[in-house]
Parts: structure tokens; sequence; C-alpha cells
């Protein structure tokens, strides 16, 4: 896919606001989706780097385009909002050298509804909403064959799969392909909505309400992206050591029990 000009205009004017990459080794700039992401941050992440001594800027974005510019531009110095399927895309397609420096605790896609109490009101002529880029698209239809509406082609790649891989329509719903942001505010009007867990939340949905949850796979669990140069800089290891603190896993405990965890975090917790 290719950013449209506009995106890549509103990149640019970001890198040229915030500066070029901070001179000084103590300003860190960290950009997320606005939501839960962006709380991680500031209520685990922030105050520990702050403990080393850094000064810690957050920009909070609406959409899964421009972080991964500003990153590559030098406006920011990691960015917390998406996972390796999607990053490896995404580089790759723009050609940009960026790479995971961590995975951090995960909100879920998961389906809702305000219409329905129960999946098994599903019958045909529901409509579904569900994203429209691929990585997270794919992650809604290998939960609708689970669930069975759907049947997907046999063999089909699980992380690629699309649209054009329904072998079959069992229930005869519609599919309503949107951006992630707006997949809260749809369900106002469609049956049923796959919404990511950061957009869930911000919008005031609680994870224990959806009518089913992903089991996260390693592929989608989320991560903090670095320029790939910038991986070993000192920066970049108090990052990664943050994320992996007892602090921090304490923080995610009592503000987001229902994530995700991940494997360093499971491993204290059972006292490795």
């Amino acid at each position: 896919m290719h950013a449209p000009r506009r995106t890549l205009l509103a990149a640019t004017l970001l890198a040229l606001i915030l500066g070029a990459q901070a001179k000084d080794p103590k300003e860190l700039v960290i950009g997320t989706s606005a939501g839960p992401y962006a709380d991680q941050v500031k209520l685990g992440i922030k105050p520990l780097l702050e403990k080393k001594g850094y000064k810690v800027k957050i920009v909070e974005f609406n959409d899964y385009i421009q972080p991964n510019f500003a990153l590559a531009e030098g406006a920011l110095d990691a960015n917390v909002f998406q996972h390796i399927v999607y990053l490896t895309r995404f580089a790759a397609e723009h050609k940009l050298a960026l790479s995971e420096l961590v995975k951090i605790p995960t909100a879920p896609i998961a389906i809702y509804s305000r219409r329905h109490r129960s999946l098994d009101s599903a019958k045909s002529g529901s409509t579904v909403a569900l994203p429209n880029d691929p990585t997270n698209q794919a992650r809604a239809l290998v939960m609708l064959d689970q669930l069975g509406w759907i049947r997907l082609r046999p063999n089909v790649d699980p992380v690629r799969a699309s649209e054009k891989d329904i072998a079959a329509n069992l229930k005869g719903v519609k599919l309503l392909p949107l951006e992630a942001a707006q997949l809260p505010r749809a369900l106002q009007d469609a049956d049923f909505a796959f919404v990511n867990g950061n957009y869930a939340l911000a919008s005031g949905l609680k994870l224990k309400d959806a009518l089913r949850t992903e089991r996260i796979s390693p592929n989608y669990a989320n991560l903090v992206a670095v320029r790939t140069a910038d991986r070993d800089k000192p920066f970049a290891r108090d990052i990664a050591a943050a994320y992996r603190s007892r602090e921090f896993l304490e923080v995610t405990e009592r503000h987001f029990a229902d994530y995700a965890k991940t494997d360093y975090q499971l491993a204290l917790q059972a006292g490795k």
C-alpha cells in the first residue's frame, strides 16, 4: 500500500514541529496510539525513565500510519501501538528501517455488540464491522471462521487471510471493513463489530463486555518499535528494561489486569 500524500505531509510536519531526534540523549519522544497504550507509558514507563534522568514527551496518534513515518523520520525515538505482523509489513512496503524492541501487555481484539447479548443472535443479513487494514482484518476473519460464520479456504495463512480467502459465508453476514479507529462508533449501526483493544478501551468499552475475545498469539502481541540503528543504544535498553521491570508488572496488574501479559511478566509472576 502507498501512504496518501497528506499522510506523508502530516508526518513531515510533525517532524518539523518536534524537531529531529533529540540532541540531548536524555530527552525522549515516544509516540503511541491514544488510549490504553498511552496510559501504559504515562503510568508505568515514563516514571521509571524519569527516575533514570530522562525527560519524556508522549505524542498520541489516532491512526496506524503516521507513527511509523514519524519514527523513521526522527520525530520520535520509539513508538508503541502495533504488533510484529503490522510492523514487518509496513516497514517492508515503505522501505523503513524499523525494528521490534520489546513486546508489551496487549489488549486483544474482540467482538462487541450494542444490539445483541449473544453471538447466537447472528443471522443472515447481520452486519459485522471489522478492521480494513490487512493484518487486523485477518485476525477478525480467523475469529469469524472459528465462530462458524464463515469458512476460509483450506490451508490459508491465518496471518494473511483476506476477504478473497472466504470460501463460504455460512451465516450470510454482511462484512463492513472500516478504519480501526472508527469501529467503536460503528457499534451504533452494525450488529457486531471487531474492535482492537486500544480503541475499545479508549472509547469506554470494557474488555469483559466483549462477546468473544481473541486468544493472542505472539504474532499479535503489541510491541515497542525503534529505528533499527537505535536498538542497542542506551535509551532503547532503558525503555526495554522499564517494560521488563517488576515495577511495570505491578502497574499492569493494577491498571491493565485484563490484558494478555508478556512472557517476561509471566516469568516474574512465577518468581523466576
